[in-house]
């Protein structure tokens, strides 16, 4: 697929019904996916490269929307962005990343370059927040779900919410990843690897966990590895912790990690054996494997939550703080 369609080469019929055409930005630490299109089942061009330093990465993301900005181009963006973010729109810094340890990239301006060099409206939010409303918006299955969590465990752990079609935000936005959990020493003499915590389920369970632990990427651990059960028994409490607090209709289980098959079955048991009996559901005593579920949509979660945010974006009356080029 070509990384860039001139708006000359779209037809008519290139455009889902009904759908305008968008943006979606997946801004990750590692890499960049941008994709226009208006919905999954309709992508114009997709283009990923890494992440270097902000100047010249989100220099080659504009660039790469460019030639769809113009009449009966792109209507908005959706900027699914690593954090910490500030998603407050009073704020002075609303659309930039906060305090992430991300070298070069804290208090970066997100929003504002592609603002001022495509003028259109961006809609702004946490990677992880995004992809919740990707598998939301997106799966029909999932829009009777509310609220639905989704859970990335790959090289940084964190945690969604969709709630009444909405991601959810509060103080800043859900940082499920720096939960505490408990920690036998005994058993796991492991200190944890977050910058902030130490030991809290991102230190404990992320890949670079996994990796510093055992001396090896997740993905080279073979299944009878005893690595499974003690990443199953941490997944499964900080599961429990989510579904005692926020009483979700269905979690999503995404990341690196995950893509190894037999981890998501070792979590489901562990879960029904931390919860004990206690919330007698019927998604909790026999419809497990419906109710803690892979992502629909795959990898491209984040994107296409990017792009179901600038399509909701598109219909949303308009604000002058989050609209206006600037």
């Amino acid at each position: 697929m070509s990384d860039v369609q001139p708006l000359s080469a779209q037809s008519p019929e290139d455009r889902a019904p009904g759908r305008p055409l968008a943006g979606g930005i997946e801004a990750g630490g590692t890499k960049f996916v941008c994709l226009v299109g208006s919905g999954p089942d309709h992508i114009v061009a997709e283009t990923r490269f890494p992440t270097t330093t902000p100047a010249e990465t989100l220099g080659r993301a504009i660039a790469f929307f460019a030639p769809y900005v113009g009449p009966g181009g792109l209507a908005a963006l959706g900027l699914a962005c690593f954090g910490p973010v500030d998603l407050n729109e009073a704020s002075p810094t609303y659309g930039h990343i906060t305090t992430t340890p991300k070298p070069g990239w804290a208090h970066s301006d997100m929003v504002g370059p592609f603002r001022r060099a495509l003028g259109l409206p961006v809609a702004f939010e946490s990677d992880v927040n995004a992809a919740a409303m990707g598998e939301y918006y997106w799966v029909a299955d999932n829009r009777r779900c509310s609220p639905l969590v989704y859970f990335t465990v790959g090289t940084g752990i964190g945690g969604g919410i969709v709630l009444a079609g909405k991601p959810v935000h509060g103080l800043v936005h859900p940082e499920a990843g720096h939960v505490r959990l408990p920690h036998d020493w005994q058993v796991d003499p492991f200190p944890g690897v977050c910058p902030y915590h130490g030991d809290c389920f991102e230190g404990l369970a992320s890949g670079p966990a996994m990796r510093a632990r055992w001396g090896c990427p997740a993905e080279e651990l073979p299944a009878e590895h005893p690595a499974w059960d003690l990443e199953a028994a941490y997944m499964a409490l900080a599961m429990a912790n989510v579904i005692c607090t926020l009483s979700p209709q269905r979690i999503v289980l995404g990341g690196g990690v995950m893509q190894q098959g037999h981890l998501l079955p070792m979590v489901r048991q562990k879960v029904a054996q931390v919860l004990n009996g206690y919330i007698q559901s019927p998604a909790l005593l026999a419809q497990m494997d419906a109710y803690i579920v892979p992502p629909a949509l795959g990898q491209r979660s984040g994107v296409l939550g990017a792009l179901a945010l600038a399509q909701q974006a598109c219909s949303a009356p308009p604000c002058p703080d989050r609209r206006r080029p600037g």
